[in-house]
């Protein structure tokens, strides 16, 4: 059995840069490639817990390799050739007690 090794995706985090008229934040894209994120379909209880206390469908759950520092939350990611969005909290264990490369997880839905 070979070892498990995520893949290299494309997170776009949305950066403040300023105010518009009406005082609505106005945002720039950078997008940042992040190696050996794992990428797996969800369960039929994620996607029902997802929409209960989100009201979004979860396509994927993202495990985010120990040492990362970006955020997760509510940013734009790309893979698999398509654009998706993550959503609610990025949940994250201890990395002692974690055994393998990953210590954070995301929920993603489709993004359109």
């Amino acid at each position: 059995m070979g070892k498990i090794k995520g893949i290299r995706i494309k997170l776009i985090e949305k950066i403040e840069t300023g105010l518009d008229e009406i005082g609505s934040p106005i945002y720039r894209e950078n997008p940042v490639l992040v190696d050996n994120v794992l990428v797996a379909p969800v369960s039929s209880d994620d996607v029902i817990s997802s929409t209960n206390l989100y009201g979004k469908k979860a396509v994927y759950v993202l495990g985010i390799p120990k040492g990362d520092m970006h955020n997760w939350e509510g940013q734009e990611v790309e893979f698999f050739g398509q654009r998706w969005k993550t959503f609610g909290k990025a949940t994250q264990g201890i990395d002692d007690l974690i055994p393998l490369e990953w210590n954070k997880k995301v929920w993603v839905e489709a993004y359109e």
